[in-house]
């Protein structure tokens, strides 16, 4: 496939990238880059040059999965494609439209000029994946706009809209019309008046008090960037163009970014990029399915989640209606809706118009026959099967022929919930997170009879709605609870063995947790755990679901909601106190059960907590449930606070060793008391270490 166009228009010749979806610049199209300047200057009558992007834009810059194979360092790198147009014995314009990201800003700024067109979209967002731009973009940006204004380019990754860049150094001129036409009348123009070249590394970068400056930034970024590296690395390049010529700067920002493509930081940064990606490819679901219209979308409660689902749906431009069963849960649930745009009108995100636009889309009702011509319906009701049956077998009589029926459950079957109609291929699961207009995480579970177009399609919502969409298969819990369920566990036998509420969760804090698994039961509601454990005990009477909470619940400490749970919480405070009454609780629990207790320390807490969490996603992945191993990932980084500079518990698994982790899971399955069941390492993580494989790496089933 050709890369690269070059067309003559006169004395320009055109150079148009076309390596789609952003014209990532992958070493075909730098190979082709280098020749078409070649060619250009080759050529006499050509008197300037143009480069152009089709498609999304200029380019989004490098092609990330070029990272850590020989492509990345091969003839010619992009540094020496840059080195080549500023070289170029003819000026060379760069028209930017659409997206000019990275390494696309980097060629760009390589070029020297710059037309713009509005609405094109311009970043260095390196220091997401644990970066910072490693082609000159923290020696040139500098010279063109300052050190502030390049620095808060550089170190938040940011995209800009050009019309906001419009008025600075960055831009020559700015295209009102076609891009291309506008850039070829600013390429004439320099010929005539004989302009010449003009190299953004000859400017002089002068900024009084530079050093006191960039001491102030090192020190307010260290205090935000917390265990990443990049930040402050990005920093010290953008320094390093302050008090070094142009090529020892270029020099330093290469040393700081090989310094950082080896750090365990970026490696979990990009492999969270790639995941997001990967997600979307559902292995036996073509790319070209058919998707089914979704014009209008009926939600079934309007409570916390309901309102945060038709927020997610209404954000997104999607009519909603919305049902209760009494008008006084409806308007409360439209009260709670407007409210939770209250922070929104505050920051000046939102404005009233936006928000009467969006709150218009909403038709609240009492009546299932306003559910007559939606193309989807969710449900988002109490967490009962009885309550979902009486749902759907509703829907299914009143809803229209084509129409997806989606639940909102977050571990009931949804298989049972699918025959409870007369078109299971049309029921999917749609789990969101709590708060659904909040949280990106969108758990998609495939029934049995689901079909690929509903499939299809509820992914294609997801992206709609700007949500990160995960498959999941049926089991209980799906993939996050289920794994939850496990880490919970584990964190339960750690209160038994010796430890307290507040030492478990300060260890996996430490270890960069959001929040520890006690604080999130508080948050979550105990009594939410409680019930589940109870319908478990029901469906399995010769199992122990037994768990410490429960003694809470029977004394109403039901978390933050009535002031006291794992911790007691003072009058309209979320801030958890340690409560002897739960100590005594849990001694009383450990005698009654004739536990001895010992001291644990915060490396055990981690070790068995997070390797529970593994050892769970194995089997996971082996039942068929997750497809890979990076959408567990995405899971946990996305909806259960897993830091995402360790990338998520498999891809930590890998970094840590697999032979490791399944020797430690061996040690706890053979201490006295434990439940050698569910510590014995799972058997296809037990199969990855006999192969010398990581779970990265593993592809197909188990089975």
């Amino acid at each position: 496939m050709n890369k690269l166009s070059l067309e003559v228009k006169g004395v320009v010749a055109v150079l148009t990238l076309d390596n789609p979806p952003v014209n990532s610049l992958g070493l075909e199209l730098r190979q082709a880059l280098v020749e078409g300047i070649g060619r250009a200057n080759a050529d006499p009558g050509i008197e300037a040059i143009v480069l152009i992007g089709s498609g999304a834009g200029l380019s989004g810059g490098a092609d990330i999965r070029e990272f850590g194979t020989p492509k990345a360092a091969a003839y010619p790198n992009l540094r020496t494609v840059i080195r080549e147009v500023e070289d170029s014995a003819k000026p060379v314009i760069a028209a930017i439209g659409g997206v000019c990201m990275g390494g696309g800003l980097e060629l760009a700024l390589g070029c020297h000029y710059r037309v713009a067109a509005p609405g094109a979209r311009i970043a260095l967002p390196e220091v997401k994946l644990g970066l910072l731009p490693g082609a000159g973009g923290t020696q040139r940006l500098p010279r063109l706009l300052g050190i502030e204004a390049a620095l808060n380019i550089i170190v938040s990754g940011a995209t800009h809209a050009s019309e906001k860049l419009r008025d600075t150094p960055l831009f020559d001129s700015f295209a009102e019309g076609d891009l291309l036409e506008h850039a070829l009348r600013f390429a004439r123009q320099v010929i005539a008046q004989g302009l010449g070249r003009r190299k953004v590394r000859d400017l002089r970068l002068d900024m009084p008090n530079a050093e006191a400056y960039l001491q102030f930034v090192r020190n307010s970024v260290k205090a935000v960037a917390g265990p990443y590296p990049a930040p402050l690395a990005c920093v010290e390049a953008v320094a390093a163009a302050v008090d070094r010529p142009f090529d020892a700067g270029l020099k330093r920002e290469r040393e700081l970014f090989a310094t950082l493509m080896l750090s365990p930081e970026s490696a979990a940064l990009r492999h969270v990029f790639q995941a997001e990606r990967a997600a979307s490819h559902i292995l036996d679901v073509p790319n070209d399915t058919p998707l089914r219209p979704i014009r209008k979308v009926g939600v079934i409660g309007a409570g916390t989640m309901g309102g945060g689902i038709t927020m997610s749906l209404i954000n997104a431009g999607l009519p909603v209606v919305l049902l209760e069963s009494r008008q006084d849960a409806l308007d409360r649930g439209l009260a709670n809706i407007r409210r939770n745009y209250q922070g929104a009108l505050r920051k000046g995100t939102l404005n009233e118009a936006s928000l009467a636009q969006r709150l218009a889309l909403i038709t609240p009702t009492l009546n299932y026959a306003l559910m007559g011509d939606v193309d989807l319906v969710i449900e988002a009701v109490f967490e009962s099967m009885e309550v979902k049956r009486q749902v759907f077998q509703t829907l299914d009589g009143v809803v229209q022929k084509g129409a997806i029926l989606a639940s909102n459950t977050s571990a009931l079957n949804l298989d049972d919930i699918a025959n409870f109609t007369q078109r299971p291929q049309d029921v999917i699961g749609l789990h969101f997170f709590s708060p659904a207009n909040v949280m990106r995480l969108l758990e998609v579970v495939r029934g049995a009879k689901t079909g690929t177009d509903v499939l299809a399609t509820a992914m294609r919502l997801s992206k709609t709605m700007g949500k990160v969409a995960v498959v999941s298969g049926v089991c209980d819990g799906f993939i996050g609870n289920r794994m939850l369920a496990r880490y919970g566990a584990a964190a339960h036998d750690l209160l038994l063995a010796g430890a307290l509420p507040q030492q478990v969760d300060a260890a996996l804090q430490d270890f960069g947790m959001a929040m520890g698994p006690f604080r999130v039961g508080d948050l979550a509601g105990l009594d939410i755990g409680w019930a589940l454990r109870k319908r478990r005990a029901a469906e399995f009477p010769d199992r122990d679901f037994s768990n410490v909470s429960d003694v809470l619940c029977e004394a109403g400490r039901f978390g933050q909601k009535t002031g006291a749970g794992w911790y007691r919480y003072e009058a309209g405070s979320r801030n958890p106190l340690p409560d002897h009454h739960v100590s005594a609780i849990i001694e009383e629990y450990r005698r009654k059960k004739g536990i001895t207790p010992r001291s644990v320390s915060s490396e055990e807490i981690v070790e068995r907590c997070i390797y529970a969490l593994i050892n769970e996603g194995a089997r996971i992945i082996e039942d068929g449930i997750a497809q890979r191993s990076s959408d567990i990932d995405l899971v946990y980084l996305n909806g259960y606070g897993f830091p995402a500079y360790r990338g998520g518990p498999m891809f930590y698994a890998d970094q840590t060793g697999l032979h490791d982790i399944a020797r430690a899971l061996k040690n706890i399955a053979a201490r006295p008391g434990s439940d050698s069941a569910v510590w014995t390492p799972a058997p296809l993580l037990t199969r990855l270490v006999q192969e010398g494989q990581t779970f990265s790496a593993f592809k197909g089933s188990a089975k």
